[in-house]
């Protein structure tokens, strides 16, 4: 792996008259990565991703791809390509003239043009497809179109503005699977925006989660999710419980909770009562909300191994143990980390 970051950014700055979209931003993106940008919506990732592409010009820091500075050039002069959830495909180009327009647009001769574009549409698994026009597509076949496209000019970068935003579930999954077998084949940096935490824990080697212009942390997925840095990450990233405890703030995560019934051994544990309000059956879990007795609401997730619905049902108004170890209990900072 190169020593030389793919994406610098050094204290990135954009505004939009007095607001602030992006506030003094500095990361790296490695060469080969997978690396996400997560964040709610107007927390400044898709304006960075805009920066880094080009489409937005910083109000301030610097851009490098590969080293070099490319914040005042064009588009066209970066070595990067966007993918956007809108697909962006010509309606009246074949899937194939689609791929290759790019190609075109460099000037290739047509063999090579059609040679490349076939091969891109084969690696996204459609590879029958090149006559139709995209309005003959599934929305997840256009999608795939409009990967193979970025991808046929064999860019150093490819950034992914929330791709599968428009996908049901279950194909939004599919999809999160082939991005990252797409990705691993052809090493290609991959930089992704996304709001859905599930995502960027699972396809990520790193990510960033971003609010309201800020970094908050910088980490891969386990580091993310097991050591948040703040509040915001513990609640954002994933479903986490904050508890204040002896003057500190600490957060510990729903499924590392064991719920403690009758004489259930509670060696080595840290151990709290408290009154169940509520059950949620989701199928292969139940989900517990517990008032502790020492202040705080807890969220309980246990596997559905033997409990049945109508078992965690008769918890409601309760009073049960709960415990944890005290290693995964991790003290957290109130606001921004960086």
């Amino acid at each position: 792996m190169s020593a030389v970051p793919d994406i610098q950014l050094v204290d990135l700055e954009k505004r939009f008259g007095s607001f602030t979209a992006v506030d003094r931003v500095s990361l790296e993106v490695r060469a080969g990565e997978f690396f996400t940008m997560l964040g709610p919506s107007g927390s400044g990732k898709t304006t960075t991703l805009r920066l880094i592409a080009g489409f937005e010009r910083p109000d301030g820091g610097r851009v490098e791809l590969a080293g070099a500075d490319v914040a005042q050039r064009p588009p066209y002069e970066r070595d990067v390509n966007t993918v956007f959830q809108d697909y962006a495909l010509f309606p009246h180009m074949t899937v194939l003239d689609n791929v290759a327009y790019g190609l075109k647009v460099r000037k290739l001769e047509r063999a090579e043009r059609r040679t490349r574009a076939q091969e891109a549409l084969a690696l996204v698994r459609l590879p029958d497809v090149g006559a139709r026009k995209p309005a003959q597509l599934s929305g997840g076949q256009r999608q795939r179109v409009a990967l193979a496209r970025a991808i046929v000019n064999r860019p150093r970068v490819l950034l992914l503005d929330e791709p599968l935003g428009a996908l049901d579930l279950k194909l939004r999954v599919d999809m999160q699977r082939e991005l990252k077998r797409i990705q691993r084949e052809v090493g290609i940096t991959f930089v992704y925006v996304t709001h859905d935490q599930d995502e960027a824990l699972s396809m990520s080697d790193r990510l960033a989660v971003f609010n309201e212009g800020r970094l908050e942390q910088v980490g891969t997925p386990a580091e993310v999710y097991e050591r948040p840095a703040n509040v915001f990450v513990a609640g954002f990233v994933g479903v986490s419980n904050v508890l204040e405890r002896e003057g500190g703030r600490f957060t510990v995560r729903p499924e590392k909770i064991r719920l403690l019934l009758g004489d259930a051994d509670a060696d080595g544990l840290v151990v709290e009562s408290g009154t169940v309000l509520d059950t949620g059956y989701t199928g292969a879990a139940t989900r517990y909300e517990i008032e502790l007795e020492r202040g705080g609401l807890l969220i309980v997730t246990q596997q559905n191994l033997e409990t049945s619905h109508d078992e965690a049902r008769q918890l409601r108004g309760q009073r049960v143990r709960v415990g944890w170890r005290e290693q995964q209990m991790v003290a957290i900072a109130e606001g921004n980390a960086t």
